[in-house]
């Protein structure tokens, strides 16, 4: 993208803010919800291999990252030259195998390279950086796999499974104890011990359970779809009738 392409997008954004009403008002809060919908909408074009969607989706994230800077200028905090000179300079002094004189043998390497320079940085914890407001099945992925590339980590498949072993006899133990906030807590210990079962095989968790979840979703639909043959809907069916064409819709219907 040329200087002139880029320039004449940013000074659209500048006119919006003061010749339109919707977006003068609006402020870094009032769109940050915005911005997740927009990255979940790149996501869905990136899982769906619709590049047509996928280039729509990266302008309307781009659209945020310039409007959000616009605002933060106008506020006085910081301007969009800053983030470019910030996430440029940020690039260079992490890969100090590509722009410096490191030398490294592979990507796990690049990794553990990669954390040792944030802690550098100022960082207080490998974990810092690991956004609060993240969905908490991909934030535990994301912190296990932080701390694994320090070198805590599981030597062995063997030692994950008995961790999940180990989770869900807790898990029944808190179940017959009738202690709700113990259920609460030994059930995400057990979810956790998963989320790391995946990860060391290299499975991501969000992807799986989101497959898990369309699955149900074409399966219940079948249901739906079947009863609605018969002008009736779940729950005017009986639950084994529902269990029959869920088996159906399992062998394709």
């Amino acid at each position: 993208m040329s200087d002139f392409k880029f320039n004449e997008f940013v000074d659209i954004l500048r006119r919006l803010r003061k010749e339109c009403p919707w977006d003068r008002e609006q402020t870094n809060d009032s769109i940050k919800m915005a911005t997740i919908e927009e990255a979940y909408e790149a996501l869905d074009a990136i899982n769906n291999k619709d590049y047509k969607e996928l280039k729509e989706e990266l302008g309307d994230l781009l659209l945020h990252v310039v409007f959000h800077s616009v605002i933060a200028e106008e506020d006085g905090h910081f301007n969009l030259d800053e983030v470019i000179d910030g996430i440029s300079k940020k690039l260079i002094r992490r890969h100090p195998h590509v722009f410096g004189g490191v030398t490294v043998e592979d990507t796990a390497e690049v990794m553990k390279n990669w954390e040792a320079i944030k802690l550098g940085e100022g960082k207080s914890s490998v974990l810092s950086g690991v956004p609060i407001s993240m969905p908490a099945l991909h934030r535990a992925f994301r912190m296990q796999e932080k701390a694994a590339k320090t070198g805590f980590e599981w030597q062995s498949l063997d030692q994950v499974k008995e961790k999940i072993i180990e989770e869900r006899g807790e898990l029944e133990e808190a179940e017959e104890s009738g202690d709700f906030a113990k259920l609460e807590e030994e059930f995400g210990d057990y979810l956790f011990a998963l989320t790391n079962y995946a990860r060391f095989k290299k499975i991501n968790p969000e992807n799986a359970l989101n497959l898990a979840s369309k699955k149900f979703e074409q399966r219940f639909g079948f249901i739906e779809s079947e009863l609605a043959k018969e002008n009736r809907n779940p729950s005017e069916a009986s639950l084994e009738e529902m269990l029959e064409l869920w088996n159906k819709s399992k062998s394709g219907g």
